[in-house]
């Protein structure tokens, strides 16, 4: 199979996936070493606010509560047509992942130290809410002086090139 085809693949594959939010904060606070995709345990009316777009995932992280995972802090507002049915903003929601992976990420947290992160949440082509989780190592002050100046370089270098071309 050539590369084109694999490409187009690929490309056909993220057709269908709506991204509801970007936690772009976390890529910048956090060294982020491995990636799961979760499913997320919602309410009626808290998918009805994702669809319109309302999310809040900058102070969200996940912890295990016995042997299950929760994704914490995450804001969800109210959608307003809900009425008296509504859901909590705040309220811890059950993260569904398999059972090696809920053991893989417990490990990381507890022996290693690390951090459970939201990355992005958004629909799959099937309809259904994911979110992009990933084990995390917090950066120290140093290294986000080194990612800032790395980001600052390539948009310098993009630019003269795109003048010089």
């Amino acid at each position: 199979m050539s590369k084109k085809a694999g490409g187009a693949k690929a490309a056909r594959k993220q057709v269908g996936i709506k991204v509801v939010a970007d936690n772009r904060r976390a890529r910048f606070d956090y060294e982020l070493l491995q990636k799961f995709e979760a499913g997320i345990e919602l309410v009626g009316s808290e998918v009805k606010s994702l669809r319109v777009g309302q999310i809040n995932l900058a102070e969200a992280y996940a912890a295990m509560k016995g042997e299950e995972l929760f994704l914490l802090n995450s804001n969800v507002p109210e959608y307003r047509e809900a009425n008296r049915f509504n859901h909590e903003p705040k309220r811890p929601r059950k993260l569904l992942l398999h059972a090696k992976e809920i053991k893989r990420l417990s490990v990381g947290v507890l022996r290693e130290g690390l951090t459970i992160v939201p990355i992005k949440m958004f629909f799959n082509p099937r309809g259904r809410v994911k979110v992009d989780i990933a084990l995390a190592k917090g950066k120290t002050k140093g290294d986000k002086r080194e990612t800032t100046k790395e980001r600052d370089w390539n948009r310098e270098k993009s630019r003269v090139l795109r003048e010089n071309s």
